[in-house]
């Protein structure tokens, strides 16, 4: 049965379909409910300034559709704050800001039905995760979604029939959804995971709730920087081109002249250099063979051609005025706030996130200095120290790498010594600090020696092979591979480590993260008999890559969602004057109370630290804090 709450005794209902009742029928029914269902309709989509106008709750026997532009959700606050108490939804985060901003609740008890059929298809192509999908995949049901649309804008009419019985289908298919996934996630054994991301979610929830502060005319001021570095790099391109022999003769198709004006005495130049396909043109003189201005060639031609080198960097600088400009504002909410939207679940278990891409901000505090603390308020940062590398010394157990690890020894120096073996020992200055305690030194053969090894370590939580590391490091295909096979000869165990998860996603079609989790991947570009098929290689390639880094970056993944569960619980049980406000990666940022800082920072730590321990067992991972007035990497 469906009933309708809305205060109002002269709402006409059809008796058949429906009753009305009150708020405290709808407490007295769910309050013995071990499961619920729970949805909302809203006016929009931005929960600063958009009502939540419908909330619905209740199981496969009765819904209640409760209209929150008139009844106050407040009496259902122990039931939706219950642990005790499973709350279905679909796209949790979405209903819980709202229910947080307009009701003042924080729901707790969350299971996701969308998080959960991420994890139980991760890596799968051609899925939807809608609510119409997975009713249509599970009850064979086919929900009418148009009327959702519907409520956007609706203010003060009285809800139509139609939507009363939309309201509550949702809920009440939600149950269904469930408990065709249950069953799933224990043939599988994906239950600690889809834990961990049910739990998980009210901390991404609470980020994209809390939001950050954007010092805008400090925006403003890079942006302007930025537009003139842009400009600059444009008139060198055309300086440049100018007296470039090899597409003079070309480049007069772009020129603006007359009649009057020598070849000589050009002045003007119209390339358009936003425009990928006269860049082209141009480039092909130079380089015959250049496919196209967007590729990884640009990047390994750069080095060969001074006038290539300058147009990727005008590249970069327009990506930054076009990705931070003035358009980055669009993102701005009604209350001056960043909220970004996190995408919790990628192929490998990493995050993402969109409107705008926080992930994605440079790193080099330019930009994020502009994202301020309150007044009375300071950022305090947490992230592990080498995270992906201490996930592969553990998954490999190279002695060297655990020894170094365990002595704070520098882990990338101590690899090139044994990589370079006599070159290393013959560069270094008098004096190296390395020889003396095994720490990063600044000898200039040792730097080049160095960063060409951590290239690799680094790589290999990304599958990087020979192609990319020529690239990166600017070296011949053969010298990146010659490089690559000294590597792992000095390393084995780690070469036997990777080599074992590669072999076993090309054997079984799918790879797993660490215990506790056991995240898995599946591949759908594999079958049975994939080793057999000679035409095959490009997708084995694939998929070997794919599960060398899948466990690393997914164990990381793992411990840092971890952590936010363990901070998000302790700022709620004990009302700490904490505030989750971002992460990105290995690292979880809060801003807190001054006062409370001292305090924050051990507990930060701790719980960073106590997450990690779940999965890299052997305690080695290390957190660090920090402590800034604004947002810092």
């Amino acid at each position: 049965m469906i009933y309708l709450i809305d205060n109002s005794s002269n709402t006409k209902i059809p008796a058949s379909h429906y009753q009305l009742g009150t708020i405290d029928d709808v407490v007295k029914y769910c309050e013995d409910k071990k499961v619920l269902g729970v949805d909302t309709e809203t006016e929009g989509f931005d929960f600063t300034c958009k009502k939540m106008i419908m909330f619905q709750i209740g199981d496969e026997i009765d819904q209640f559709v409760i209209d929150t532009r008139v009844v106050n959700i407040e009496p259902l606050r122990h039931i939706l704050e219950s642990r005790d108490i499973v709350k279905i939804f679909h796209n949790a985060k979405f209903d819980y800001k709202f229910i947080k901003r307009w009701g003042n609740i924080e729901c707790e008890g969350i299971y996701d039905t969308f998080l959960t059929e991420r994890v139980l298809n991760c890596g799968k192509d051609g899925i939807r995760y809608g609510l119409k999908d997975v009713c249509k995949k599970y009850l064979n049901v086919e929900l009418n979604k148009e009327i959702r649309n519907q409520f956007i804008g609706l203010t003060g009419q009285p809800f139509r029939e139609d939507q009363i019985v939309y309201g509550a289908k949702d809920v009440e298919y939600l149950i269904g959804v469930r408990k065709h996934q249950l069953p799933l996630i224990d043939r599988y054994k994906l239950n600690n995971v889809v834990d961990l991301e049910n739990e998980a979610v009210t901390a991404f929830a609470d980020i994209e709730y809390n939001g950050l502060d954007l010092d805008t005319e400090k925006w403003k001021e890079i942006e302007a920087v930025n537009m003139d570095n842009a400009n600059t790099l444009e008139n060198n391109l055309d300086e440049m081109v100018r007296v470039d022999h090899r597409v003079k003769h070309f480049v007069s198709r772009y020129i603006q002249t007359d009649m009057f004006t020598a070849t000589e005495d050009i002045r003007d130049i119209d390339i358009k250099w936003t425009s990928p396909k006269q860049v082209l043109e141009v480039f092909q003189c130079i380089v015959s063979k250049l496919e196209n201005v967007n590729g990884k060639q640009m990047y390994k031609y750069r080095y060969k051609f001074p006038l290539i080198d300058k147009y990727v960097k005008y590249k970069e600088a327009m990506k930054l005025c076009t990705s931070y400009g003035d358009a980055f504002f669009k993102n701005l909410s009604k209350d001056n706030k960043i909220h970004t939207n996190f995408h919790q679940i990628l192929d490998t278990g990493r995050v993402s996130s969109s409107k705008p891409n926080m992930q994605q901000i440079p790193a080099d505090n330019i930009y994020r200095n502009c994202f301020t603390a309150p007044d009375g308020w300071s950022f305090v940062s947490s992230d592990y120290s080498s995270q992906e590398l201490n996930v592969i010394a553990y998954g490999s157990k190279d002695p060297v790498w655990i020894k170094a690890l365990k002595n704070n020894q520098d882990l990338h120096s101590t690899c090139a010594e044994l990589v370079y073996g006599e070159k290393w020992l013959t560069s270094g200055e008098d004096n190296c600090i390395y020889f003396k305690r095994k720490a990063k030194c600044n000898c200039p053969s040792h730097k080049k020696l160095r960063t060409n090894v951590k290239t690799i370590n680094f790589g290999l939580a990304y599958g990087m092979g020979p192609n990319k590391l020529s690239d990166t490091l600017n070296i011949d295909l053969e010298s990146a591979k010659e490089l690559i096979e000294k590597y792992f000869k000095a390393f084995p165990s780690i070469k036997g480590f990777l080599d074992k998860l590669g072999n076993y996603g090309k054997k079984y079609g799918y790879i797993k993260t660490f215990p506790p989790y056991n995240r898995k991947r599946w591949f759908t570009n594999w079958y049975p008999r994939i080793w057999d098929n000679k035409s095959s290689s490009m997708e084995l390639g694939s998929i070997e890559r794919a599960s060398k880094n899948t466990p690393i970056q997914g164990a990381s993944a793992d411990m840092t969602k971890k952590a936010l569960i363990l901070m998000r619980n302790h700022i709620n049980a004990f009302n700490v004057p904490v505030k989750l406000v971002m992460t990105v990666h290995d690292q979880i940022d809060t801003i807190c109370k001054d006062g409370y800082v001292s305090q924050w920072k051990l507990d930060m730590k701790g719980f960073m630290e106590e997450a990690a321990l779940e999965i890299v067992t052997n305690g080695l991972l290390k957190a660090e804090v920090t402590v800034s007035n604004c947002w810092t990497k």
